[in-house]
């Protein structure tokens, strides 16, 4: 495994993972508890979901607030992603400003990112699957999101597919955050 350390968010580390192919088709190792602790990611992995997702689907921007506050490993199994993630730690250099990073099934990576950030993503490709492992169960109480067109990050797209639910968080320059 190989890690690499956002230049900008020093805090985010995408990690190279160890795959290999043959005949049979690919076998790929998104998490090694010792390795990462290694990494400095001492993380529990309380929960693990997914999410599949058509091309132009924007998801996000999502995080838990404490006490059930969560680290994310997030992996593309299948298709890729624009993945962005924004800073929502007050004391943080980085407090409200965003990252976008592109991932891709074909280039196997896991991002991890710490509590204290928002998550989202825009699916470039039909029937994109989104691996994502916590620290914390879901909370419904604690469950928050920043609004996805808030951040002054250029989507890329005039008419994204978006949930109601995501259309109706909080827009960044309101948040009061707990972070």
């Amino acid at each position: 495994m190989n890690i690499i350390t956002h230049s900008e968010f020093e805090d985010i580390k995408i990690i190279d993972v160890p795959s290999s192919q043959d005949t049979r088709g690919n076998f790929i190792k998104i998490y090694n508890e010792k390795l990462y602790y290694g990494m400095d990611i001492d993380m529990e992995i309380k929960e693990s979901f997914y999410s599949f997702s058509n091309k132009n689907v924007i998801r996000g921007l999502h995080f838990q607030v404490p006490p059930y506050a969560h680290d994310k490993l997030v992996h593309v199994v299948q298709g890729s992603v624009i993945d962005v993630i924004v800073d929502l730690r007050k004391q943080s250099r980085h407090y409200k400003k965003f990252i976008s990073i592109e991932l891709s099934a074909k280039n196997p990576q896991v991002i991890y990112i710490p509590l204290g950030f928002a998550h989202g993503f825009k699916s470039l490709e039909d029937n994109t699957v989104m691996l994502y492992n916590v620290s914390t169960g879901y909370s419904k109480v604690c469950d928050s999101g920043i609004k996805w067109d808030s951040i002054g990050f250029d989507w890329g797209i005039d008419k994204p597919i978006i949930s109601e639910r995501d259309n109706t968080f909080i827009e960044l320059e309101a948040f009061d955050s707990p972070f």
